[in-house]
């Protein structure tokens, strides 16, 4: 393997009437090259998965969490983990590259700060949801932008969306709304059933 080299260079320059000597040292070589190129790969891979988070999430919601102690942060991973949402965080950097590949260029300019994402991999509103619920706790998470199915979603828009109840509660609601008249269909089947009966019996008699 191509050992690194180290070219050294001892450059004079005048500055204020006075002469300063600076160092500059250039490095090349195979394991130089070697070792960039993994680190762009390590780059590519993280831009990667942000990506396929992006494209597998039915929404996504990105907060600035600066603020938050450790233990807020571990009760919010802990909310978004029990609704099957994805909480992470990315360099902005990465996430940049990212958004602006698969076309999502309203996100961009709120790449600033602290970040981190939550993608809803199952119920669109839970991102949405959590992040709203646990921002009227916590002043300190500010919920900044979303998207929706592919359709972007501003911070008022993302809190609207988030007091739609989630399915498990509409399902109970409606359960509950069918509950009475089930009950008079069942009484009812019960009671025409027996008189029935009770006409073949007389028939019979």
């Amino acid at each position: 393997m191509e050992k690194i080299k180290l070219f050294e260079i001892y450059v004079f320059l005048p500055l204020g009437g006075k002469i300063f000597l600076f160092y500059v040292a250039f490095i090349f070589g195979g394991e130089y090259e070697s070792m960039k190129e993994q680190v762009l790969q390590q780059k590519q891979a993280v831009i990667n998965e942000i990506k396929e988070n992006i494209e597998n999430a039915k929404s996504l919601v990105l907060v600035d969490y600066r603020g938050l102690n450790v233990s807020e942060l571990t009760e919010l991973r802990k909310r978004f983990r029990e609704e099957n949402v994805l909480y992470k965080v990315y360099k902005n950097t990465m996430m940049d590259f990212a958004f602006k590949e698969l076309g999502y260029e309203d996100i961009l300019e709120s790449l600033e700060g602290p970040n981190a994402v939550a993608f809803s991999m199952e119920d669109p509103i839970a991102a949405a949801r959590v992040s709203y619920e646990f921002a009227k706790e916590h002043e300190n998470l500010e919920i900044k932008v979303g998207y929706l199915e592919g359709e972007f979603m501003d911070s008022a828009k993302v809190q609207k969306i988030a007091s739609i109840p989630s399915k498990e509660v509409l399902l109970a609601k409606l359960l509950g709304s069918l509950k009475a008249p089930v009950s008079n269909f069942v009484y009812m089947a019960d009671a025409l059933a027996k008189k029935r009966a009770e006409e073949a019996e007389a028939v019979e008699a």
